[in-house]
């Protein structure tokens, strides 16, 4: 039997990301996207520029859809 990989849908993300947020996407492409391609997905792996953590100053786990206003440690960009 052939492997066959299996990716969990992801729904679009359209808040504004934390400016703390980082990825390691952001430094290959220039911007911290929502991506749609289960390739650009694995870059899923992020980190909080304030913790220097994948735990941000709450003690709440980094990534996309979470960093997003309402997060007590959430900034807007300028």
């Amino acid at each position: 039997m052939p492997f066959e990989k299996y990716y969990d849908a992801h729904l679009p993300v359209t808040e504004p990301a934390c400016i703390h947020l980082r990825s390691k996407a952001m430094y290959v492409t220039g911007e911290l996207r929502n991506p749609d391609h289960p390739d650009e997905a694995g870059s899923q792996y992020c980190w909080c520029n304030v913790s220097q953590h994948v735990l941000g100053p709450d003690q709440v786990a980094v990534n996309r859809p979470s960093c997003i206003p309402g997060r007590g440690c959430y900034q807007a960009g300028h």
